[in-house]
């Protein structure tokens, strides 16, 4: 390339590539490259050559195909670094083999640039297995430069959003995604090998079933109406129970529009599966089979380590009923036989708060995960879930007030989810009923009343078992990743941040907050960046509540410790809709955690390197089995809707960034 190309836009690298591209397509030449077949794999070289000796050379002719990763020129030889498909050698290039134009072109390429490359194999004298390069080819132009090879690409935004990158950068990473698709696949294969058949069932539904969550909403113009992303395959699966196929399993994604923290990703994957005359235990079986099945391809054992916690996989897992692991870990009997007094006051014992609304059934439920859930550490098959919170499942034989269900606990969270299915139609009429009902209550988790799935049911549906298995969660599992984005190629991100600057909040979205809270000196900075605007609120509107009569007393007062805190993580709490749970750094160089219910205004991941303002020196209060140690600060006030009725509204207070951790207020 022309040193005078170079001298133009040498600050620039992005610049220099362009440029050097534009000069080859003025001479004639396609930097983007054709079709090449090759002899060998890289990973096929290194295994057949494996023997060879130091500075002997052969004339094993190969041609191969891949992208630099290292060049370095030497005079009259060049060594570049070839990877293809995570496997690297060495290629060994000397003008007197290439001729004096073609050094030239080669001289010129980038690192990330894709070649071919025909030549033989030889080992250096220092025993780099190497190709002898006769002849090369520019396949495709690369006009980003790749990250520095020493430091790579370590943000983890950056490596979320960059994937393909990051596929590039850390060879760890595209270990992780192989060992995915060995465990989809030994799923798969033990799945037909048990004699399933795996079918396909619709995305798009008109009504939402198999789950209560709360649904992603697209309209569906050739029959103008509004449909459904699948939250669940459930129900058209046990449709095809009803038409004779008595083995059936989907591995597919769902989609729910909830939060998202290091265990949940709105899209996510799960393989369903229903077998005729099955049950729990067939269930159970067939669950400990596959997840053993994908264990022993994937990881070659049982025993596995997951974030320095040692999980066994062998033998049989533990069965025991939510009322026995309730009643075990509360310390006292957890059961029916209790009042509903009795059953609140245990649960806020231990942390967590119990709804006006709530049955016997749901309060058991609430108890459980408050505190055994996250002790189950080795897999536990959790049975016998009450009905009030299992809608679609069979009735336990014995007692009416439960079900028969489970679900697998591992390191405290769920993995799998199964029923004795329900095939009785009127009983499901009337659970359907319940739900629609919950909806027009205001539950928009809740589902809706499928009438064809009813009149499927009064076809007859044989007595059968179905489990649901979380695909994402195991591959975390298998994997040892701790966060559900380290194991999707392509997982959900906030908008991108303009360069130099934040993201905007989308439209009508709840980071609006955050820009109406950046002070004026932070925009009369010189290296600052004006913060957006936040959008206009109709004051006019807006009720205020009236200021307390009582009177506080300095010295009482004077005790709250008010200190700036800079969040430093922040993940929904699971089984709670409200509750955020931070990790802060409050300045004296051990993390807080402080959990706060604003899930309702704000998503984790908007809250992340900001500077909130807390009350640092109040007793710890245990939520959801969780030391809560101070309270996040919040404005809070009230606003007339346009249908007259009142509603809170919420914004944390926060400060700017330049002021540090543990700044105390006056």
């Amino acid at each position: 390339m022309s040193e005078e190309i170079e001298a133009v836009v040498e600050d620039d690298p992005i610049e220099v590539r362009k440029a050097k591209r534009a000069a080859m397509i003025a001479a004639g030449r396609d930097p983007y490259g054709h079709s090449f077949k090759r002899s060998h794999t890289v990973e096929q070289l290194n295994q057949q050559f494996a023997g060879l000796e130091e500075g002997e050379s052969t004339d094993k002719a190969v041609a191969i195909a891949g992208r630099i990763m290292a060049k370095r020129v030497q005079g009259k030889i060049a060594f570049l670094e070839l990877r293809e498909s995570g496997h690297d050698i060495q290629l060994f290039c000397r003008i007197n083999a290439l001729g004096e134009e073609a050094f030239e072109e080669l001289k010129d390429l980038d690192v990330g640039d894709w070649i071919a490359v025909t030549g033989t194999m030889m080992r250096t004298k220092r025993g780099q297995l190497s190709v002898a390069v006769d002849s090369f080819e520019l396949m495709s132009k690369s006009l980003r430069p790749l990250p520095e090879k020493f430091h790579g690409l370590q943000d983890k935004e950056t490596r979320y959003r960059q994937r393909y990158v990051d596929l590039v950068m850390n060879p760890e990473v595209r270990t992780t995604f192989e060992r995915r698709f060995k465990i989809v696949s030994a799923i798969r294969r033990y799945m037909e090998e048990q004699g399933y058949y795996e079918v396909e069932t619709p995305f798009l539904h008109a009504i939402i079933g198999g789950a209560n969550a709360k649904p992603f909403i697209t309209h569906f113009n050739a029959l103008d109406r509004d449909y459904y992303l699948r939250i669940a395959t459930e129900l058209p699966l046990k449709r095809l129970l009803v038409g004779g196929f008595e083995k059936v399993f989907e591995i597919g994604r769902q989609f729910r529009n909830e939060g998202m923290d290091p265990y949940h990703n709105p899209e996510f994957t799960t393989m369903e599966a229903y077998e005729a005359f099955g049950d729990l235990d067939s269930m159970m079986d067939l669950t400990e089979g596959c997840i053993k099945a994908a264990a022993q391809h994937a990881c070659g054992g049982l025993q596995v380590s997951y974030q320095g916690v040692d999980v066994d996989l062998s033998g049989n897992w533990r069965r025991a009923s939510m009322m026995e692991l309730a009643s075990e870990h509360a310390g006292e009997e957890v059961s029916f036989a209790r009042s509903r007094e009795e059953l609140v006051a245990i649960l806020e014992k231990n942390g967590g708060h119990a709804e006006a609304a709530w049955g016997k059934g749901k309060l058991i439920s609430e108890i459980f995960e408050a505190v055994a859930e996250e002790k189950l550490v080795q897999p536990t098959f959790v049975i016998d879930h009450p009905l009030e919170i299992s809608p679609l499942a069979k009735k336990h034989p014995d007692n009416p007030e439960l079900t028969q269900r489970f679900e697998l606990f591992i390191l405290g969270h769920e993995y799998a989810n199964a029923f004795t299915e329900l095939n009785d139609p009127i009983d499901q009429a009337e659970r359907f009923r319940a739900q629609v009902e919950a909806k027009d209550m205001g539950d928009d988790e809740a589902m809706g009343y499928d009438a064809d799935y009813i009149r499927a049911l009064e076809y007859g549906m044989p007595p059968a078992g179905g489990v649901g298995i979380g695909i994402d969660r195991l591959v975390m599992l298998l994997t040892d990743a701790p966060s559900i984005r380290d194991v999707l190629l392509f997982p959900h991100m906030k908008d991108e941040a303009p360069a130099g600057g934040k993201a905007a909040a989308p439209a009508g979205g709840k980071a609006a907050a955050p820009a109406a809270a950046a002070t004026p000196a932070a925009s009369a900075a010189p290296s600052a960046i004006p913060a957006p605007k936040a959008p206009a609120v109709d004051l006019s509107k807006v009720v205020i509540e009236p200021l307390f009569a009582d009177e506080v007393d300095f010295d009482t007062f004077s005790k709250s410790d008010f200190r700036a805190v800079k969040v430093k993580e922040c993940a929904a709490v699971p089984k709670s809709k409200k509750l955020l749970q931070f990790t802060l750094d409050d300045g004296t160089g051990q993390d807080r955690t402080i959990l706060s219910g604003i899930h309702a205004y704000y998503e984790p991941e908007d809250l992340v390197g900001r500077t909130l303002i807390a009350i640092t020196n109040l007793p710890p209060r245990k939520m959801m089995g969780i030391d809560s140690c101070g309270m996040i600060i919040s404005a809070v006030n009230e606003v007339e809707g346009e249908d007259g009725q009142k509603q809170e509204q919420l914004n944390l207070l926060m400060v700017d960034d330049r002021i540090p951790a543990g700044a105390k207020l006056y």
